[in-house]
């Protein structure tokens, strides 16, 4: 059935073009009789107003493209709900594309995102960093980074505090007694592993305890790497007693490979995580970690998206808190370190 258009409901009303536009779109010119009776023969005829020709008259699309590293990263669709969420709140819809955390591919989708007159554009994980900045200056669009993976001058950022979130999931292995403490990392040089290797050793050297080199494995992050880099740590004369990983997918490969090797979790070696993925509490034990506000931080990169489409001040660099989960994978060591 074809759609009603304005000049069908300008015909039923028996009133001009320019009159049904104007009432629909509240227009003070117009009586509220006049408004109300065109809104009730739009709704029953079933009008349905066209968001390219909205777009024409407001030079808004009422869109926000997201660009995530892949749609298979748990951490991105936690983040993408509440983007969603937030969204559709104030009637926007949300486009979303992958960058496979390719810095040219990140940028090309940004660039395409520009070229389909997006109202705005959030990215996760950024992999392209201080590039930014050059981008930035020719973008016509405002861009909101949301755990930005490099430092960078970018004015609009969504992140973590990693560093005391680390501080805090160090602090509890420590205070369980744990002398001998491993940090499993990301290899591909990502701020968010600088900031959490840093809030390990800023604990490490609190307390007291020595930061030992050999316990500061790189992973990739993911349980492939993990695994791996267990199998470092497990191949050391003097093995550590407990492990701190970059995230939660690197916790779980660790947690295998410990297990392989006939180690008990948490007997034997306790095990942290960072981000509290929805199935740490399902793995086997239940995985101590650092909990982000994933939608939370989702709905306040919309947020701040739409504060600078308004013209209005946003929060320049929002740090927000995680929070330390304990669960089962940790526990005192078996002797005296």
């Amino acid at each position: 059935m074809k759609r009603a258009s304005i000049k069908d409901i300008a015909r039923l009303a028996n009133v001009s073009h320019s009159t049904v536009s104007r009432a629909l779109s509240g227009s003070p010119l117009i009586s509220p009789e006049t408004v109300s009776r065109i809104r009730q023969i739009a709704l029953e005829s079933g009008y349905r107003p066209s968001a390219a020709a909205r777009s024409l008259v407001t030079s808004r699309t009422s869109t926000i493209g997201v660009v995530v590293t892949s749609i298979a990263d748990p951490f991105a669709a936690e983040v993408v709900l509440g983007i969603e969420d937030a969204a559709n709140e104030r009637d926007y819809s949300v486009l979303l594309a992958n960058s496979n955390a390719l810095p040219e591919r990140e940028l090309k989708v940004v660039h395409a995102f520009e070229e389909r007159r997006v109202d705005g554009i959030i990215v996760t994980s950024s992999r392209v960093g201080a590039v930014y900045a050059e981008v930035l200056s020719q973008a016509r669009v405002p861009i909101v980074l949301l755990n930005n993976q490099h430092p960078s001058e970018f004015m609009h950022s969504v992140m973590i505090d990693n560093f005391a979130a680390s501080f805090a999931a160090t602090r509890h292995l420590i205070d369980l007694g744990h002398k001998r403490i491993a940090y499993i990392g990301d290899r591909f040089g990502c701020q968010s592993d600088t900031e959490r290797c840093g809030g390990y050793r800023a604990a490490l050297e609190q307390a007291g305890l020595p930061f030992r080199p050999e316990f500061l494995v790189p992973g990739n992050g993911g349980p492939d790497g993990g695994a791996t880099a267990m199998g470092s740590l497990l191949a050391l004369p003097n093995l550590p007693t407990a492990v701190f990983c970059y995230n939660d997918m690197t916790a779980f490969g660790a947690m295998g490979a410990a297990s392989a090797r006939g180690l008990g979790i948490p007997s034997d070696l306790s095990i942290v995580g960072f981000d509290d993925l929805f199935f740490a509490q399902f793995s086997a034990p239940p995985l101590t970690t650092v909990r982000q506000p994933m939608r939370d931080m989702g709905r306040l990169a919309v947020e701040n998206l739409l504060k600078l489409l308004a013209g209005d001040s946003a929060v320049p660099n929002a740090n927000v808190p995680g929070e330390l989960i304990v669960r089962h994978s940790t526990a005192p060591p078996k002797e005296t370190n």
